[in-house]
């Protein structure tokens, strides 16, 4: 936390949202209850982290926008029924609501004068190709895009904007793929031999989110231990 008050979103998993703001150090920080994917849900939970910052005087100055889905839809097995449905719900969560998200979050931000930042958590898949899972790769390069066009559009307002692309990391949600068949042609990808922790992706998004990432703003910063290059 580095002395800063955080406000942790979830979706449904309370417990697990709980266990992060008790590990965090200092006092103050928050949980905060959102379905993403729903209409309005994103300017809601904006407006609603304002309001709780706002019982300690204090504006909301950095959102890391870090939520997503993955689904995978093989074009030989995919039917054009299930390939519209899947690109409209991992679109919606995966960039439609991230937009949102920072729309709400850079429009306050002008309104008050104090500036802030905003970092978008993308991946390598969207320079890379998803061939299994093409929503999700397409919707983390509209990401890349996104964070382009609003660290322009937002950079006269002090508002910085920039994103952090991963490639596999040991997450709750990659941990059945990396315990099958397919986990050491991924571990082998990098020349590491592993893949990444949740830690060194977070230790990226605090540099871009601090004052002395301000000079990034506009950058999406590779996290995958050399799996890609581009």
């Amino acid at each position: 936390a580095s002395g800063d008050r955080v406000l942790v979103h979830f979706r449904s998993d309370q417990r697990q949202a709980e266990a992060v703001r008790e590990s965090l150090p200092g006092t103050g920080h928050a949980i905060i209850q959102s379905a993403l994917d729903e209409a309005g849900a994103p300017g809601k939970l904006v407006a609603d982290a304002m309001a709780a910052v706002s019982d300690y005087g204090e504006a909301l100055d950095c959102m890391i926008i870090n939520h997503g889905v993955y689904e995978e839809h093989p074009v030989e097995t995919t039917s054009a029924a299930d390939w519209s449905s899947s690109f409209e719900r991992v679109l919606r969560t995966n960039l439609a609501a991230p937009a949102e998200l920072a729309f709400a979050f850079g429009s306050a931000a002008r309104e008050n004068g104090r500036g802030g930042a905003v970092v978008f958590v993308s991946s390598r898949g969207a320079y890379r190709g998803e061939p299994i899972a093409a929503a999700y790769g397409a919707s983390k390069a509209g990401l890349n895009s996104l964070t382009g066009s609003l660290a322009q559009a937002f950079g006269p307002h002090g508002i910085r904007v920039s994103a952090v692309a991963p490639g596999f990391i040991a997450t709750e949600m990659a941990a059945e793929v990396l315990a099958s068949p397919r986990g050491d042609d991924i571990r082998s990808q990098s020349p590491w031999g592993r893949v990444g922790s949740p830690e060194e992706v977070a230790a990226a998004v605090f540099h871009l989110a601090s004052p002395e990432g301000a000079w990034s703003t506009g950058a999406v910063l590779d996290c995958n231990g050399a799996s890609y290059l581009h």
